[in-house]
């Protein structure tokens, strides 16, 4: 299951509940111009990480996205991008670099 997302609603607005407000340009956040609809109202508190983009260990998107791995046993992540509100699905391999969030049972 993907226990990331079960409070935050359905996919299309939730990568704004999920971020964190502010953008880098006004000095009040972490995220690139536009911050679209970040609101943090799921408590989430996204921030832009980036991500290693492949096996050659290339880095990549800091600022402007944040991808977690999804509890899934597939290789599966959720991407949150700066210009956008949605929370996207992304089959990833298991080369690449991704941001984890603990969950305290």
């Amino acid at each position: 299951s993907d226990t990331m997302i079960s409070g935050s609603g359905v996919i299309n607005g939730a990568g704004g509940k999920m971020k964190s407000t502010g953008t880098i340009q006004a000095g009040t956040g972490l995220w690139q111009d536009p911050n679209t609809d970040a609101s943090n109202s799921s408590g989430f508190t996204a921030l832009p990480g980036g991500g290693r983009r492949s096996s050659d260990g290339s880095y990549g998107g800091i600022s402007n996205e944040g991808i977690w791995w999804t509890s899934s046993t597939n290789p599966v992540g959720r991407l949150i991008q700066s210009s956008s509100r949605t929370l996207t699905l992304l089959y990833s391999i298991k080369n690449y670099g991704h941001s984890v969030r603990c969950l305290k049972d």
